[in-house]
This record gives C-alpha cells, structure tokens and sequence, in this order.
C-alpha cells in the first residue's frame, strides 16, 4: 500500500527487455534506506518487487502484463522515474490510498502554466474516467493529486511548484503516456451496489445498498 507522495526520483540504469518481461535497474539513495529483497517500491505508480540491491540502486522484475497495462515498457536508460516505499504502518498518510495497481494509462493532452501553478490536461478511457470525480483523488504515475475538472473526454489537475520539483511531471511533454490509478473506493462502492453483485448456493444475492441508502447515511 501507498501514498503517493513521492519520496524520490530514480534514474534508470539498465533496461534489460525479454520477449514479453523486462529487468529494471534503477539508480537511486533514499529508498534503498532500510529496504530489502523483496519489498515493494512504486515506480511510476506501479508496484514492483526489489529482486537485487546494490550500493547505488535496485533491480526490479516488469512481468508480460504490467508492460502491457502500464507506460513502463517505454522507459529508457537514463529515464527520471517517481519512487515510492511501501506505507509504513508509524507514518503520516499525507496522500490517499493507493495500491500500486494502476488502471491503465492516460495521454498528456495540454500543459498550461497559471501563475505558479501548471495545469495537465489527460484523456482517458471511458472505464477509467467513470471513476474520476472532480476533486477526488488520482494518482498520475504514482503522484497522488486532487482532480481540478473531468469531462467525459478527459480530466486536468493543477500542480503547485513543490510537486513539480519533487517529480518526474517536470519531464512530461504533450503526447506522453502516464500511469493512472482510480480512487479503490468508488470501485468497491460500485460493486457493492450492483443488484447482482454476488452468489449463494447458486442464487443471486441482492445488495442491501442502493443509492437512496447512501444518501440517507451521509455518503453521497
């Protein structure tokens, strides 16, 4: 479980790319402090296993189906990556929850500067969007941020310079794909919502929640 607040930007060192699968090694300092094989680290906003640690970095494993799912398969030697530890049970939860299990990919569409702020605009697939709720929560390759606007094209989230600083967002030109991660809630809400949303013995259970419920309690 994460965050997505990032604590550092790696750099990747070495891609080595089998016929589906790839091996990641990523240079960083700071989240190798008291990481071991086998923890898992957020890069990009996915979850990967620590396979191999040196002094300077870590190697990761890319199975067939993260490289189809998520932009990891684009990255190169020398690439800037967002790097995240897994949540520590004693520390502050400064962002949302976040699983590392992204939904899909999205497109920088428009990069606008407000004053201090920049604006990303990103499209997105339908079946990600129908999660994405104006200022609810998205982590945007692993970063997590509060959406400003949706359509039913896109959405746009507005960066103070902080976050730019501390990511790889600086990196991000039009046309890049990024790593998107709904909100879990909306989703465990949407299934338990649905009138057939599980069996018994063979028999459909029927839900006890109804929007009409959620609204009673507060919820909607």
């Amino acid at each position: 479980m994460f965050t997505g607040i990032i604590e550092e930007m790696g750099t990747i060192e070495s891609v080595r790319k089998g016929t589906r699968s790839a091996v990641l090694g990523i240079r960083c300092s700071r989240v190798l402090e008291g990481t071991k094989i086998g923890d898992s680290i957020a890069v990009n906003g996915v979850c990967l296993t620590v396979t191999g640690l040196s002094g300077h970095g870590y190697t990761a494993d890319v199975m067939a189906e993260t490289m189809a799912r998520s932009s990891l398969g684009m990255l190169a030697k020398n690439s800037r990556v967002n790097l995240e530890r897994a949540m520590a049970a004693d520390g502050r939860f400064g962002g949302h929850i976040v699983a590392g299990h992204i939904d899909g990919t999205g497109q920088v569409t428009d990069i606008t500067r407000d004053e201090t702020a920049v604006w990303y605009r990103i499209t997105a697939a339908e079946d990600i969007l129908r999660y994405v709720v104006e200022k609810g929560s998205i982590a945007v390759d692993g970063i997590s941020l509060t959406v400003a606007r949706v359509t039913d094209r896109d959405f746009s989230v507005s960066v103070i310079p902080h976050t730019q600083g501390q990511t790889n967002l600086a990196d991000r030109q039009i046309g890049d794909v990024v790593n998107l991660e709904c909100d879990v809630v909306g989703k465990y809400i949407e299934k338990l919502c649905r009138m057939d949303g599980g069996q018994a013995e063979g028999h459909p259970v029927k839900s006890k929640l109804s929007e009409e419920f959620l609204m009673e309690n507060g919820f909607l």
